[in-house]
C-alpha cells in the first residue's frame, strides 16, 4: 500500500464510520501533510482521490469538505438472474481473488506467456496492414485478414467455411451468448455436458431457458442418456466441447462423433460445438463441424485460451443465412469487436509468433500433465479421462469427501480449487471430483495440502475405483 492508499484508506474509514461527518471540513493541504507526515504533493494527491472516489467535496478557496455518505441503493436481483450470477461465483473467484496456488485456475499460468509479445517490439515485425487502422469500427464481422487467416485454420481441421461464414466476438462466452440470444427463447429446452462449463449454464439461465445435464464420459457424451432425453424433451440445442473438454480433460471418439451427429438429425436438434483449445490439438482431431461441414453444428473458437486470457478475441463459423443473423444481433448488442486488437492478433499469427509460441505451449502442458498425473497418482486421486492435449484434468476423490468443506480448507491455505459442484447441471447424485489445472497440480504446496487432508479426513477410507460423473435428468 502506498501513502496515498493508506491516507485514502483511512478518511474513507472515518467517514463511513461517522467520525468524519457530511459538510464537515478537513484539515487544510499543508496541515494534514505535516498530519501524515507526507509531502504536500502526496496529500493533495490523496483527497483529489477521495473527491474523484465521491468521499470528498472540492470547494475552491475553502478546502475539502466530507461529503454524504452514498450508499448504493440494493435492488433485489429477479430471480433467473439471482440464480446466473450465483452460478458463476467460481469465475469471480478466479477473477478477483489472490490464491499463492491456483489448482482450480481454469487459464494457463501467466509464465506460460512471457515470450510473447504483443505491441511494444513485436509491432515492428507486424505486417503493415496488421497495424495501420482507421480508428474506426471496422467491419461488422470483424478484422478481414484475421477471418481469412481462421478459415485457413479450418480448412486444416476439415471444416470449409469462407470467411463471410466466420464471425469475430469478444472471446469464446461472447459467441455462445449471440447463439443463445438468437436460437432460443424462454422456456426453451437445451442440453449441455455435465459435468460442463459452468459460465454457459449462467447464460443459459439468465435466457430463462431449461436446462438438461447429459452425462459426459471418458469418450465424450453418453449416447443412451443424450438420446433418451432428446427424443423426450426435444431441445434445440445441445452445446457441447467436443476435445480437451472443460472441466475433464478427455475427448470424443469419433464412433461417438458419428453416433451423435445422427442423433441430432434424427431428432432436430443443432449441435453447438466449442473448440477453445483447437490451436493446440491435432487438426485431425474428430471435430464435429468437420464431419456435419456446418449443417447442424455451429463451431466456436477462440484466441483467449492459448494465447492470453486478456485478449478477447474469438470467433463462431456457421452456415448462412444464421451468420449474418449473428453479426446483426452483435451489430445490435456491442456495434462491434476491436478491431485494433484483431489487427494485433492478425499480427501475431502473421509475423510467425504465434506459431513459435504455440510449439512451446504444447511442450509446457505436456511436461505439466506427465507431472500432474504423477503427482496425482501419489495423493490417490485418478484421473477421470486420459488426458487430451488441454489444461486440465477431472479429479475423482474418495467417496466420503465433502468438496465444499475441502475447497473452504484449501481457500484458506492460499489455494484455489474448483470443486466438481460447480460443474454438474443439476442436482442428480455424484462422485465427488475437481477440476484441475495441470501446471499447478504437482506445486509441493497442493500436495502437502492434500496429504494432510485426505489423511484427516472421516474414515480415511483407501481410495479405490471411483464412478465417473454423473448427468441429471432434471429440468
Amino acid at each position: 500500500m502506498t501513502r496515498v492508499d493508506g491516507i485514502v484508506a483511512r478518511i474513507v474509514e472515518l467517514i463511513e464510520g461517522g467520525l468524519l461527518k457530511p459538510g464537515e471540513r478537513l484539515l487544510s493541504v499543508r496541515a494534514g501533510a505535516q498530519e501524515y507526515g507526507v509531502s504536500k504533493n502526496t496529500m493533495a494527491e490523496a483527497y483529489d482521490r477521495l473527491v474523484a472516489l465521491g468521499h470528498l467535496e472540492a470547494r475552491p478557496g475553502s478546502g475539502y469538505y466530507a461529503a454524504g455518505v452514498r450508499r448504493p441503493s440494493v435492488e433485489r436481483h429477479a430471480p433467473h438472474v439471482a440464480e446466473a450470477v450465483d452460478l458463476v461465483s467460481l469465475l469471480r473467484e478466479q477473477l478477483v481473488q489472490s490464491y499463492a496456488v491456483r489448482v482450480g485456475d481454469g487459464r494457463p499460468p501467466p509464465s506460460w506467456m512471457e515470450r510473447l509479445e504483443i505491441g511494444g517490439r513485436s509491432r515492428a515485425r507486424m505486417p503493415v496492414r496488421a497495424i495501420e487502422g482507421e480508428h474506426g469500427y471496422g467491419n461488422p464481422r470483424g478484422y478481414l485478414p484475421l477471418r481469412e487467416r481462421i478459415a485457413l485454420a479450418l480448412a486444416e481441421r476439415s471444416i470449409k467455411a469462407s470467411p463471410d461464414q466466420i464471425l469475430l466476438t469478444h472471446g469464446a462466452n461472447h459467441a455462445l451468448d449471440l447463439v443463445a440470444r438468437r436460437m432460443l427463447e424462454p422456456g426453451d429446452t437445451v442440453l449441455v455436458d455435465s459435468p460442463g462449463y459452468y459460465p454457459l449454464f449462467g447464460k443459459l439461465t439468465l435466457a430463462k431457458v431449461e436446462i438438461v445435464g447429459v452425462r459426459r464420459l471418458p469418450d465424450g457424451p453418453d449416447l443412451d442418456d443424450l438420446s433418451a432425453k432428446a427424443a423426450a424433451l426435444k431441445p434445440k440445442i445441445f452445446f457441447t466441447q467436443s476435445l480437451a473438454h472443460n472441466p475433464t480433460g478427455g475427448s470424443i471418439t469419433p464412433a461417438v462423433a458419428h453416433r451423435l451427429l445422427q442423433c441430432a438429425a434424427r431428432d432436430g436438434f443443432h449441435i453447438v460445438e466449442d473448440d477453445p483449445f483447437a490451436d493446440i490439438l491435432p487438426a485431425t482431431a474428430p471435430r464435429l463441424a468437420a464431419l456435419d461441414q456446418l449443417d447442424r453444428v455451429i463451431y466456436v473458437g477462440t484466441f483467449s485460451k492459448t494465447l492470453s486470457a486478456s485478449v478477447r478475441v474469438g470467433y463462431v463459423a456457421c452456415r448462412d443465412p444464421l451468420i449474418g443473423m449473428l453479426c446483426d444481433l452483435k451489430m445490435l448488442t456491442v456495434v462491434s469487436t476491436s478491431d485494433y486488437l484483431e489487427r494485433i492478433v492478425y499480427g501475431v499469427i502473421a509475423s510467425g509468433q504465434y506459431l513459435r509460441y504455440l510449439r512451446r505451449l504444447k511442450g509446457r502442458i505436456a511436461s505439466a500433465t506427465e507431472a500432474a498425473l504423477a503427482s496425482l497418482e501419489g495423493l490417490g486421486i485418478r484421473p477421470f479421462a486420459p488426458p487430451a492435449g488441454g489444461l486440465y484434468l477431472w479429479g475423482l476423490l474418495p467417496e466420503d469427501t465433502d468438496e465444499m468443506d475441502l475447497t473452504r480448507r484449501a481457500a484458506a491455505a492460499g489455494i484455489f480449487l474448483a470443486p466438481g459442484a460447480v460443474f454438474a447441471a443439476g442436482r442428480a447424485a455424484r462422485a465427488p471430483a475437481m477440476r484441475i489445472n495441470v501446471a499447478y497440480a504437482a506445486d509441493p504446496r497442493f500436495v502437502a495440502f492434500m496429504k494432510d487432508y485426505l489423511a484427516a479426513r472421516p474414515g480415511r477410507a483407501a481410495p479405490g475405483p471411483q464412478p465417473g460423473p454423473q448427468g441429471d435428468g432434471e429440468r
